[in-house]
This record gives structure tokens, C-alpha cells and sequence, in this order.
């Protein structure tokens, strides 16, 4: 799983947004906070969905059961826009 080539992602302060380019499916931006920054980082390195639920309870306290609910959450949105690739 990682990040379609067409979507550019751009930080700004606690945000994290992401632009598709002229290639991508869909258009407008999509505007997000920390967490959804720290998907996206490792996004960029092709992890897996579990991967990233791992490692997000390694990195906040919170529930593994939360953590893996925001995560999908973010994943599933990001799938329907052509966001992620695989």
C-alpha cells in the first residue's frame, strides 16, 4: 500500500494536506491533521494497514481498537478518492 504518484501532500504547521494533480480521478484538496501526516509518511515507505496500526500504538497512548478505527477510517477515505495505490 503507498501513495498514488498523482497526489502531492504539503504540511503546514499541525495540517497535512494532500493535491491531486492533473492525473489524478478526483479533484479539490483534501485537508487533514497530525495524524493523518504521520499515515501519509508511511504511506511513503509501503507499509501495510496493520503496519501502520502498530505502529501508531507505538507512537500515541491510545486504544489499539481506536487507533485501528481512525486508521481505516483515513485509509477507506483516501481508497475512494484513488488516493492509495495497492
Amino acid at each position: 500500500m503507498k501513495l498514488n504518484k498523482n497526489f502531492l501532500v504539503n504540511k503546514t504547521g499541525n495540517d497535512t494536506v494532500i493535491i491531486p494533480t492533473g492525473n489524478a480521478e478526483c479533484s479539490g484538496v483534501v485537508r487533514e491533521n497530525k495524524i493523518f501526516g504521520v499515515i501519509l509518511d508511511w504511506l511513503k515507505r509501503n507499509i501495510t494497514e496493520q503496519q501502520n496500526i502498530y505502529k501508531m500504538t507505538e507512537k500515541y497512548d491510545a486504544p489499539y481498537s481506536e487507533i485501528e478505527k481512525n486508521v481505516f477510517s483515513i485509509i477507506i477515505g483516501m481508497r475512494k478518492i484513488g488516493a492509495i495505490d495497492g
